[in-house]
């Protein structure tokens, strides 16, 4: 019997019994896999081996254990469909078998199929098993703060959080979340913003897995999700379901639409969105480093919706070409051809991904100019 130093022992497991809300079980039943693997390392290569600890004291004790029966099995031999010779196993592995008679002398009643142990603990196997131990404590704490860190975030995929910026490498700032960090790639990043180290940053979580280095925490401020959780944040009405966003799309750095409507006929939802003298929809501005909002009054009218999410531009007719392939056509004044269009095409992609509709804008002097090309 072996007392590995079983107060030190005792007290480092109630520490991560405690500390880490492990169970104690769990541990000894690691302590005890990992001792018999090390015993079969260090003083034998037969696999039948178990170990026992004593919950209390910690004493360690090493037994070889055994199966009676009436004559040694060490497998058979077939052949396979082809010809070739494959050896079977038998069920109780060589080493863990003993004979009926033997196992008589050490117990007079024992029957054939039970099991008989034998203590071999080794008088210097106390080295191995303060090496194995601090191991296996090692490897529990690591584990338990894995899932203690998988536990707090596996919720947080799609939730924005205000992190620490603790570090950067070429290519990656690294956020401080409190019990991990997040990786905010720089290609994630506003185009154009410029942070410093060890300022607050609001962060978007767009990935949370578990990954055999640990938690992989992904963050974004990229993310058109981004733009949803900050006005979540800003508009306590999102909140309640006075008014609710549709959706929003994204060009990082150059505009965002965002699509909302009221469940409250006496709440404005774009007022809402704004706020007194612009505050709420200032903070989301200056979070998202100048980054331009349209606020699009969301409509169940595919065509009323289109020419709301054309904003910038005013006094625009839709015609709705082909509900089924989705298609419009959006007619504007000289004067709103560009706003509709946007620069190098951004804003009427940005309503095309907003509606839903391929949408194509014209003036009416295009559409004459069109017809009389077709009547010649």
């Amino acid at each position: 019997m072996i007392r590995m130093n079983s107060e030190e022992f005792i007290k480092a497991l109630n520490h991560i019994t405690e500390e880490k809300g492990i169970s104690k079980d769990i541990v000894f039943d690691a302590m005890e896999l990992a001792l018999a693997t090390a015993y079969k390392k260090n003083f034998q290569s037969k696999t039948n081996v178990k170990v026992k600890i004593d919950r209390e004291t910690g004493d360690i004790r090493v037994f070889s254990y055994y199966v009676v029966v009436d004559d040694y099995d060490d497998g058979t031999e077939t052949t396979d469909e082809e010809g070739n010779i494959v050896r079977i196993p038998p069920e109780i592995n060589v080493d863990a078998q003993i004979l009926l008679d033997e196992a008589r002398e050490m117990d007079p009643t024992i029957q054939i199929g039970d099991t008989i142990e034998k203590e071999v603990t080794p008088k210097d196997f106390g080295r191995v098993a303060a090496g194995t131990a601090k191991q296996v404590l090692t490897q529990k704490i690591r584990e338990a703060e894995r899932a203690s860190i998988m536990e707090e975030f596996q919720d947080k995929q799609g939730e924005m959080m205000m992190g620490l910026l603790a570090m950067e490498d070429q290519r990656n700032y690294y956020v401080d979340l409190g019990k991990s960090r997040g990786i905010l790639p720089k290609s994630e990043m506003i185009p154009g913003e410029v942070v410093k180290m060890g300022t607050n940053i609001r962060v978007y979580l767009t990935k949370v897995e578990e990954t055999t280095k640990g938690p992989l925490i992904l963050c974004s401020r990229k993310h058109y999700g981004f733009v949803k959780r900050l006005f979540e944040t800003e508009i306590p009405e999102l909140v309640d379901g006075t008014i609710e966003l549709y959706a929003v799309v994204r060009e990082p750095g150059i505009r965002s639409k965002v699509a909302v409507y009221s469940n409250d006929d006496r709440v404005d939802p774009i007022g809402a969105c704004i706020g007194e003298h612009g505050s709420r929809i200032g903070s989301i501005l200056k979070e998202l480093n100048g980054e331009k909002i349209d606020l699009i009054r969301y409509s169940a009218e595919p065509s009323e919706f289109i020419a709301n999410a054309l904003a910038p531009a005013k006094n625009v007719t839709v015609n709705i070409i082909d509900p089924m392939k989705k298609e419009a056509l959006a007619i504007v004044d000289d004067d709103n051809l560009s706003l509709a269009i946007g620069k190098k095409g951004s804003n009427i992609k940005l309503a095309s991904r907003l509606t839903k509709y391929k949408i194509e804008v014209k003036t009416l002097k295009q559409i004459n100019e069109e017809g009389n090309k077709d009547n010649d």
